[in-house]
């Protein structure tokens, strides 16, 4: 069935409408207007992927309204636009912004470029060996062991921070990948560890900084590393519009590199990758400071009163620099996962590095507490 652009804008705002006549679930969703979560009993409270449950700003969902009739086009002009945003925005060059199909499909991209069998004979340079933490996000393991690479897991420090000199000293040729705010502990590396730790790497080891959760942070021993990029040929620093812009479904990230390794990578890159709506709603979104703030907000609020709840009961958390906490659960978190699957909510999956410990989404006042309510049913 066709339907106009009119139409799609009435739908949207028919959409809005009824979320404004339903009953608020809780303070977040009442300040932020977006679409309330599912509530009814039959339905899954989705606490696994460390989505943003509060929706793209109010911005993006005009941008993309604005541009339905634009979807039979490619989206070039599109993303010329998002990158020189992204360039003014960071104070680097349009050739050092790439865009991905979400950040993932950047992790892939460096995955494929500089990781792969160690090479067997001296003086061979193919190949190189993954060198992350343990645990961390594991799309970059998945891609580097497709690409038949050698991997090198370190475990985290005791205070849930990278070891880096144990990973420098783990790395050969190839690629060390950080992932700050740390996924699955929220955990953050100190700052000047992390900015040591880049000025010493060699330059034929590539750095990958995966700062998807960055705008959650607000520890004074965090930082971005993206300003170092510019000193830096081994250095790639990836950001996605899929946490706190609400932007998952839609698919848009970058990274920031120098302009000859956004090259190397943009050479496996497939044309297109990112569409017409993910472009101009991720545009429109850095137009949309507040967005960020609120969000930020929100979050920092449901997290303390998740924590706070959690830690009245005896279960204290990871301190959390993300959308998202861990928490020793002092017991195998598969049986847990499970039981909590049958009462209606999704939790985090097993990261096997800590098998007691239980990674949790944030989402709204209304979720969390639903949440609590299992977690005790299901522990006694």
């Amino acid at each position: 069935m066709s339907i106009s652009r009119r139409r799609f804008a009435q739908l949207l705002g028919a959409g809005a409408a009824a979320a404004v006549v339903r009953p608020a679930l809780s303070f977040a969703e009442a300040a932020t207007g977006a679409f309330p979560p599912a509530t009814a009993a039959s339905e899954m409270v989705r606490l696994s992927a460390n989505e943003n449950p509060y929706g793209p700003s109010p911005k993006a969902l005009r941008a993309m309204s604005a541009a339905y009739d634009r979807a039979c086009r490619y989206p070039d002009e599109s993303a010329d636009a998002l990158a020189g945003s992204l360039a003014r925005l960071h104070g680097v060059g349009r050739e050092q912004i790439l865009l991905g199909d979400g950040s993932s499909e950047i992790l892939k991209l460096c995955a494929d470029e500089f990781s792969g069998p160690l090479p067997k004979e001296k003086g061979k340079t193919a190949g190189g060996r993954l060198v992350l933490a343990d645990p961390t996000f594991e799309a970059i393991l998945y891609h580097a062991t497709m690409n038949h690479a050698a991997i090198e897991k370190v475990p985290l420090t005791a205070s849930y921070g990278h070891d880096l000199p144990k990973m420098m000293a783990a790395a050969e040729k190839g690629l060390i990948y950080v992932c700050n705010p740390n996924n699955p502990t929220a955990s953050t590396t100190p700052k000047k560890e992390l900015r040591d730790f880049i000025e010493h790497a060699p330059n034929d080891s590539i750095i990958l900084v995966d700062e998807a959760y960055y705008h959650y942070a607000d520890s004074p021993d965090y930082e971005s590393v993206i300003p170092l990029v510019k000193d830096h040929v081994n250095l790639i620093v990836t950001r996605t519009f899929s946490k706190i812009y609400g932007m998952a479904g839609l698919r848009c990230g970058y990274a920031v590199a120098q302009g000859n390794t956004i090259e190397r990578l943009r050479e496996r890159q497939s044309w297109d990758s990112s569409n017409v709506m993910a472009l101009v709603a991720a545009a429109a979104s850095l137009e949309d400071p507040e967005q960020v703030a609120k969000n930020r907000r929100l979050n920092n609020e449901t997290r303390a009163f998740t924590t706070n709840q959690l830690a009245k009961i005896g279960y204290p958390s990871i301190a959390s620099q993300a959308n998202f906490i861990m928490f020793d659960a002092k017991r195998p978190v598969v049986p847990l996962i499970a039981s909590l699957k049958q009462k209606k909510v999704q939790v985090g999956r097993l990261f096997r590095a800590l098998p007691n410990h239980l990674r949790l989404t944030i989402g709204t006042r209304a979720e969390m507490e639903t949440f609590l309510k299992a977690f005790q049913e299901v522990i006694g």
